[in-house]
């Protein structure tokens, strides 16, 4: 059986923590991937904690449970990071990826989490290029720089795909450069 990568997103409501799931699901599947994706929220409004899933993997993917044991756990909104279960089941081999200013060591003192922390300010970068404070395509360019785990291209094939009914091209065009910016930092 071939290695199954589970990914575990955190945010909250409003903030494209489902939409990125499903962007870097689409990517994966350009690539030949077996994929899931799902969020887990109830009736939770704007602003409530949300979290997604992903699983992929070279083979059909059988398990269809929660993402217990996550490779990944990717933090759109560090205030999450003080409810102290964002890193729970954390593969201490896996990365830890969050959105803030701060640095690896002062989320490792936050978390206690031992394995390998990467910070990036998705919010900043959204802003400067977007114009918005919404980080989910931004994270998710960081998130493709240090994993690897599928093309900047498919991923930007993705969000066209996925935004170009909703948005206008210059919306789609900002979340590209936001994405690229992201990628460049977190390959960094």
């Amino acid at each position: 059986m071939s290695e199954i990568t589970e990914i575990r997103w955190h945010g909250r409501g409003g903030q494209g923590v489902k939409t990125a799931a499903e962007v870097l699901a689409e990517a994966a599947i350009r690539d030949g991937k077996y994929v899931q994706s799902f969020p887990e929220y109830g009736p939770e409004r704007m602003g409530a904690p949300v979290l997604a899933f992903n699983r992929l993997s070279e083979e059909r993917i059988d398990v269809h449970s929660n993402v217990y044991s996550p490779n990944h756990v990717i933090v759109l909104d560090p205030t999450l990071l003080e409810s102290g279960n964002t890193t729970q089941g954390l593969d201490l081999q896996g990365t830890l990826l969050v959105n803030t200013d701060e640095s690896p060591e002062n989320i490792r003192e936050k978390t206690g989490f031992e394995g390998k922390i990467i910070t990036v300010d998705a919010t900043k970068i959204a802003k400067e290029e977007i114009g918005r404070p919404i980080a989910n395509t931004t994270c998710l360019g960081a998130f493709v720089g240090i994993s690897g785990i599928t093309s900047l291209d498919n991923v930007k094939e993705s969000v066209r795909g996925h935004l170009g009914s909703k948005l206008g091209e210059k919306v789609i065009e900002a979340n590209m450069r936001a994405l690229q910016r992201a990628y460049e930092e977190a390959k960094k």
